[in-house]
């Protein structure tokens, strides 16, 4: 506890940490008789989180017994985020595919994790991929995802070949959808690249060369 200037005690806020979807349902819940605490995450407790994600689904109730919840998803995990009474008010413009930056604490009910929005706010969809990079540029804390195995390899490929019928997939795209660091999954491309399995009809574009 802090206080202001007249004296009175201001309880501090907890850090709103930014991570993707996937790292926050990998970390464990700590609970004391039956109340969640925080979230167990690496050297990390998580209460508040800070998440860039698209709406995929919303369902809201407006009447005496007010309730809404979305769906939010991040292309490493979906997540609810949960609101009661006059609080639903800022989650009924939301469309799905809107892309959001969510600001709230995590709860836990009945073994799923979900999120108490403070701030539901649309932004652009290329600050998914921005974030993305924070997060991995930042999460040397955080439990590993991927080594650079041979599964990181098909996953790449599939995601090549299942947009065979679209002309293509854009290396941001790929990044964005495959659950492993940039780094690791660049590092897969060139290989790709190098071993003539996939070419670039043009710069940062892939098709498979089957």
């Amino acid at each position: 506890m802090v206080e202001d200037a007249s004296g009175q005690e201001i309880r501090k806020r907890n850090v709103a940490f930014k991570l993707r979807i996937g790292d926050i349902l990998k970390g464990v819940p700590m609970m004391d008789e039956g109340k969640f605490l925080f979230l167990e995450l690496g050297d990390r407790r998580v209460v508040r989180v800070n998440i860039l994600a698209n709406c995929v689904d919303k369902f809201v109730q407006d009447d005496e017994k007010k309730f809404a919840t979305l769906t939010i998803d991040d292309a490493s995990g979906q997540l609810k985020l949960k609101a009661f009474g006059d609080d639903i008010e800022p989650l009924k413009n939301i469309v799905q595919g809107d892309t959001l930056q969510i600001i709230g604490n995590v709860r836990e009910w009945n073994g799923e994790l979900y999120v108490l929005p403070e701030v539901v706010k649309k932004v652009d969809s290329r600050w998914l991929l921005v974030r993305k990079l924070e997060v991995q540029n930042a999460r040397k804390d955080l439990p590993e995802a991927e080594k650079g195995d041979s599964s990181l390899k098909d996953g790449i490929m599939a995601k090549i070949k299942e947009a065979e019928s679209d002309g293509g997939i854009d290396v941001d795209t790929l990044i964005m959808d495959v659950e492993a660091s940039p780094d690791a999954i660049n590092g897969e491309i060139k290989k790709l690249l190098e071993e003539g399995l996939v070419y670039e009809p043009r710069p940062g574009r892939l098709r498979y060369l089957g």
